[in-house]
C-alpha cells in the first residue's frame, strides 16, 4: 500500500481524492443526464409525430381494408421526411406492408414495440440495431384503429441514433475534458499553495540544521506574514538569542582560562621545583607528583578551552608552510613515548613503503592533533595495552593512521564523538573539546578526520591531508 509522506503527499491525498470524486460523479452524472435529454428528445418527438399523423391517418382512411393499405401506399410515398425518418405501415401480423425505404417492405421486424401496438393498441418505443448492419436505431409504433375500435395496422417511425449517439459522445468527451481541466487547475493551484508552504518549511529545516552544526545567529528569510510567517520570527528570535548566549559563554570561557593560566603555572612550576628537594619523601612526594599531574592536566584543559574561544570568536588561524607529515608525526610519537612507558603501553609505528611527499600546512596545529590522538589512545584504550601507528599515501591524500586495542566507542555515539563538550559514557576524565579541535585544524586543511571502531576491537582514528596546498 502506498503511503503519502509529508505535509505534500498528505494534501495532494485528501484535496486530488476529492477533487476527483466529486469530478467523477459530475462528469457521471452529467453523461446520464446527456443520454437521458437526447434519447427522451428523440422519443417524444417521434411520438408526437406518430401520434398525430395516426389521428389523421385514421380519420382519412375509409372503412375497407383494401382502401387502408392504399392510402398507406400512397402516403408513405408523400412522406416528406423520408430523408430523416423512415415511415412503416405493418399489417395485424406485424408485416411491413408499406415503407417510405422500401427495403423494408414485405419484412417482420418482430419488435417488442409492433407487438404492443397491436394487442395492448398502444404507442410502443423501441431501441436496438438493424440486424444488417449493427446501427442503432430507435422506433415508435403507432397503432391504428377504426371507428369501432379493432387495429387496421400500426403506423410505425424509425430512425438512426447515429447522429444522437455522436452527439452525446461529443458532449460526454466535452464534459470529461472540461473535468479534466478543472483537475489540472486544481493540481496546479494545490501545488503552487503547498509549495508556498513547504518552501519556507524546508528553508527552516536547513537552518535549524546549521543552527545545530553550530551556526547561531542566522536569520531565515521571511516571505510571508502568516502562521509560518510567525515560525520564522520565532526561529530567528531564538538564533539571535542562542548566538547571543554562545558569544557569552565564548568570552566567559575566555576570561576564566586566562585567568587559570596565572596560577596553574605558579602550581606547576613550585610542585617541579619542591620535587627537586630530596628531603621531601614518602606521602608528601607523592602528593606533590599528584599536584604536577593534576596541574598538567588542567592546564591542558585551559589551552584546549582556549582554542575553542579562538575558534568561536575567528582568532583561529593557521602558519600554513611545507612540511613533511611523518617528521612531524614521529617528533609527536617521540613527545609523547614517555608517558606511554609510564602506563606500560607499547607503542608500534609502520612507515609508509613509499616516500611521503611534502603537503602545505601548520606543523604546530598538525602536532596537536597527532599527541591529542595520541593521548585519547593511551587514555581510552590503555586496556589493551598497544597503539598502532601507520602511514601511507593513498591517491591524493596522505593518510596517518592510529589505533588503540581499548574497550572501542559505543556505536550510538560514535557520530557525535566530534562535536565540542560532549564525552559520551566514559568515566574517563576531559573536556570533552579535544576532537573537536582537532576536527577543526584538520578541516582547515582541508582535510578529514575519521573515527571508527577497528576490526577486532578498539578505535581507528585515520587523518588524510591534501597532498595538494589547501585553499585558505
Amino acid at each position: 500500500m502506498v503511503k503519502f509522506r509529508g505535509i505534500a503527499g498528505r494534501w495532494m491525498l485528501n484535496g486530488i481524492a476529492v477533487v476527483l470524486v466529486v469530478v467523477i460523479v459530475g462528469v457521471s452524472t452529467f453523461a446520464l443526464a446527456a443520454l437521458n435529454y437526447y434519447y427522451s428528445a428523440v422519443r417524444m418527438s417521434l411520438m408526437t409525430k406518430a401520434k398525430t399523423a395516426s389521428e389523421f391517418f385514421t380519420s382519412y382512411v375509409s372503412r375497407t381494408y383494401a382502401e387502408y393499405y392504399q392510402s398507406a401506399y400512397k402516403y408513405t410515398e408523400d412522406f416528406e421526411d423520408k430523408d430523416r425518418l423512415e415511415l412503416q405501415f405493418v399489417n395485424t401480423r406485424g408485416r411491413v406492408e408499406a415503407s417510405s425505404y422500401g427495403i423494408t417492405a414485405n419484412t417482420s421486424p418482430g419488435t417488442e414495440d409492433i407487438i404492443n401496438a397491436i394487442e395492448k393498441q398502444e404507442i410502443s418505443v423501441w431501441t436496438g440495431k438493424w440486424a444488417e448492419t449493427g446501427e442503432r436505431i430507435m422506433a415508435v409504433s403507432c397503432p391504428i384503429l377504426y371507428s369501432d375500435g379493432t387495429v387496421v395496422g400500426v403506423m410505425r417511425y424509425v430512425t438512426s441514433l447515429k447522429l444522437v449517439d455522436k452527439q452525446v459522445f461529443r458532449t460526454i468527451v466535452i464534459a470529461a475534458g472540461v473535468g479534466l481541466l478543472i483537475i489540472i487547475i486544481v493540481v496546479l493551484s494545490n501545488l503552487y499553495f503547498i509549495r508556498t508552504i513547504t518552501g519556507p518549511i524546508h528553508q527552516l529545516i536547513g537552518m535549524t540544521k546549521r543552527i545545530s552544526e553550530g551556526s547561531y545567529g542566522i536569520l531565515a528569510e521571511k516571505k510571508y506574514d502568516d502562521e509560518i510567517g510567525e515560525l520564522i520570527d520565532s526561529i530567528n528570535e531564538m538564533s539571535v538569542k542562542i548566538g547571543q548566549a554562545e558569544k557569552t559563554q565564548a568570552e566567559f570561557i575566555s576570561s576564566v582560562s586566562h585567568e587559570l593560566r596565572t596560577p596553574l603555572t605558579a602550581i606547576t612550576g613550585w610542585s617541579e621545583t619542591l620535587l627537586y628537594d630530596d628531603e621531601i619523601q614518602g606521602d608528601s612526594r607523592r602528593g606533590l607528583q599528584i599536584i604536577a599531574k593534576e596541574a598538567g592536566r588542567l592546564t591542558k584543559m585551559v589551552e584546549d578551552l582556549l582554542e575553542f574561544t579562538r575558534i568561536q570568536d575567528g582568532r583561529f588561524n593557521l602558519n600554513l608552510k611545507r612540511l613533511d607529515v611523518a617528521a612531524e608525526l614521529e617528533e609527536s610519537i617521540f613527545t609523547f613515548n614517555e608517558l606511554l612507558r609510564q602506563e606500560k603501553i607499547e607503542l608500534r609505528y609502520s612507515p609508509s613503503d613509499t616516500p611521503l611527499p611534502m603537503i602545505m600546512g601548520d606543523p604546530e596545529r598538525l602536532r596537536q592533533v597527532f599527541l591529542n590522538i595520541l593521548d585519547n589512545a593511551a587514555k581510552y584504550g590503555r586496556s589493551g595495552k598497544i597503539i598502532d601507528v601507520s602511514t601511507a599515501l593513498e591517491g591524493e591524500y596522505v593518510a596517518v593512521r592510529i589505533r588503540d586495542y581499548g574497550p572501542g566507542i559505543p556505536a550510538e555515539e560514535l557520530p557525535h564523538v566530534k562535536k565540542k563538550f560532549y564525552k559520551g559514557s566514559s568515566k574517563e576524565r576531559g573536556s570533552g573539546i579535544g576532537l573537536s579541535v582537532c576536527d577543526e585544524i584538520i578541516t582547515r586543511h582541508n582535510g578529514l578526520l575519521d573515527i571508527q571502531n577497528a576490526q577486532g576491537g578498539g578505535v581507528l582514528v585515520t587523518v588524510r591531508l591534501p597532498v595538494s596546498p589547501p585553499q585558505i
